[in-house]
């Protein structure tokens, strides 16, 4: 878990960039962003394709997000019932 959470202190919020909201590493990534791109099905290796000033240990931060939302929609679908 240790490495995971070394990746995620690389989701940062400026308040000089896209008002505060989190991006990754400073820059004008916005989290939000990847996450939309993740749930319309886009995989990690074309993100980091499609956005090349990324490193490729930001690959992996992308899957665990992808792997974290993807906890949180069953936590929820669990939690209502269905």
């Amino acid at each position: 878990m240790t490495a995971e959470n070394d990746l995620l202190k690389r989701i940062t919020a400026r308040p000089d960039v896209f008002g505060g909201k989190p991006i990754i590493r400073g820059m004008r990534v916005a989290v939000e962003h990847i996450l939309g791109m993740l749930t319309a099905g886009e995989t990690a290796q074309v993100i980091l394709q499609e956005y090349p000033f990324l490193e490729p240990s930001e690959g992996t931060l992308i899957a665990v997000m992808q792997r974290r939302m993807r906890i949180r929609r069953r936590e929820r679908a669990e939690g209502s019932g269905a």
